[in-house]
């Protein structure tokens, strides 16, 4: 079911999108829990430090092309607000041709780069053997990911987030299937992880573009269609490029925090690992939130409704604060029992609680931080969260690591990077967006506005 998101009361619709999205975006962290879990379980520690260490590089890669996704799908929202139906079905064709070519060149440049990131990185030897083997595995299959991502950013642009919930819904089962049965009975190593959740990624994107492909609408996927539009291929880029470089840079950044993680050891890198996946899913309101706003503002704004996205702004921004501050709390109090469910090492678990006590409580910084990073993509201002986040989540969160470890060499000075990094930049957003005018629009794409 697709749905308007410029009809109806403005925080019952969000609600209504967001829910599904909340589904889809559970079972998406079942992909990489599951590998950690089992992994840790079967194998080892050093397994599951294997799969930590390669999920912060595979982002590198895989965040520059959902970045990408962002863009196109604020360009699919404003053109589906605007009921330009002839120019929504560019858009589309022309995100799918370029998600093809995103997910082929990362194949052969992230099977080819691994063993040399991996070094770069600082990997101990006897982690790297197993990260060489995940890392290639998953790459093998980064065209899957890609692909579902462009099918589940279209589906959710035209107001159906209730599809992608359910392909993912199967595709995680399946992953965890293969996990027990790969490691877990027929005893194979950490790349049959990878292998298991290859397999599951093209599940999910088979089922998004059979979908779009069965549709009688205008937003129908047609393969004969599918081929670069000049103009669209310029309005994507310049919304979509921004979100692209953003998310990969600041995955380059977490990379380097990464690296200094490996010096303080094995043990280190498998309790941060676990606490990540955790993580993973204590983001849930600030991802789903930040998603759902970038669409409802972008339909509004093609609509030239600017009083409903004042509305919508204000309801989003509240309920993902407060869900992400609950669920920070409840992260802290139940720290000892989330990691102690990935591995039984004590120094393991030690080194993950200090982590999520440390973060957990600053949860509602990032949500905010999140929710303004979308509304203004949403408003065709991807440049304004990109400037911010390479500003403060990388450049001056790197710069505060490397000094400050040069004189005290505790892991907690990497901790605290977080939640000091969140602080500066939801001022720097507060202040932006207390100045910022919402533009009256209504019919025209992102690269046609004029006044944005």
């Amino acid at each position: 079911m697709n749905k308007d998101l410029t009809v109806g009361k403005p925080s019952q619709v969000l609600w209504q999108f967001c829910l599904p999205m909340f589904g889809s975006i559970i079972f998406q962290q079942l992909y990489n829990i599951a590998d950690s879990l089992v992994a840790g379980k079967f194998i080892g520690e050093n397994a599951l430090a294997a799969v930590g260490n390669s999920y912060e590089i595979t982002l590198i890669f895989i965040a520059f092309a959902f970045g990408c996704n962002i863009g196109c799908s604020v360009i699919v929202s404003r053109y589906f607000g605007a009921k330009d139906w002839e120019s929504l079905e560019k858009a589309i064709h022309t995100t799918v041709a370029l998600g093809l070519a995103a997910g082929a060149v990362l194949t052969v440049v992230g099977v080819i780069l691994t063993p040399q990131i991996l070094h770069w990185m600082g990997t101990p030897e006897d982690v790297i053997g197993n990260s060489v083997a995940y890392f290639r595995t998953y790459f093998l299959g980064s065209i899957a990911v890609v692909m579902y991502n462009v099918g589940a950013s279209i589906l959710q642009s035209v107001g159906n987030s209730r599809s992608p919930m359910k392909y993912l819904i199967a595709a995680s089962l399946i992953n965890i299937v293969l996990d027990l049965l790969f490691i877990g009975v027929l005893g194979y190593g950490v790349a049959a992880a990878a292998f298991a959740t290859i397999i599951s990624q093209s599940v999910s994107a088979i089922l998004a573009f059979s979908k779009l492909m069965r549709s009688k609408e205008a937003w129908a996927v047609s393969w004969r269609k599918v081929r670069f539009d000049g103009p669209m291929l310029h309005g994507v880029i310049l919304q979509g490029l921004p979100s692209g470089i953003q998310n990969s840079v600041i995955s380059l950044a977490n990379v380097i925090v990464q690296a200094n993680i490996n010096s303080f050891g094995a043990l280190a890198m498998a309790g941060c690992g676990s606490y990540s996946k955790v993580e993973g899913f204590a983001f849930l309101p600030v991802t789903c939130f930040s998603m759902a706003l970038a669409t409802f503002v972008s339909q509004n704004v093609g609509a030239g409704k600017p009083d409903r996205v004042h509305k919508g702004m204000r309801f989003g921004v509240i309920c993902s604060i407060t869900l992400a501050e609950c669920v920070g709390v409840a992260v802290y109090l139940l720290a000892p029992w989330l990691i102690g469910a990935f591995s039984s090492e004590a120094d393991v678990v030690a080194f993950g609680v200090r982590q999520a006590h440390t973060i957990a409580l600053f949860y509602f910084l990032l949500a905010f931080s999140h929710c303004c990073a979308g509304i203004l993509r949403g408003l065709g201002r991807p440049i304004v969260p990109m400037a911010v986040m390479l500003a403060v989540w990388c450049a001056l969160r790197i710069t505060y690591i490397t000094v400050t470890l040069h004189f005290i060499h505790d892991i907690g000075v990497i901790f605290w990077a977080y939640p000091l990094t969140w602080s500066i930049s939801s001022l720097m957003f507060l202040h932006y967006l207390r100045h910022c005018t919402i533009p009256r629009v209504g019919g025209g794409a992102p690269h046609d506005m004029k006044d944005v």
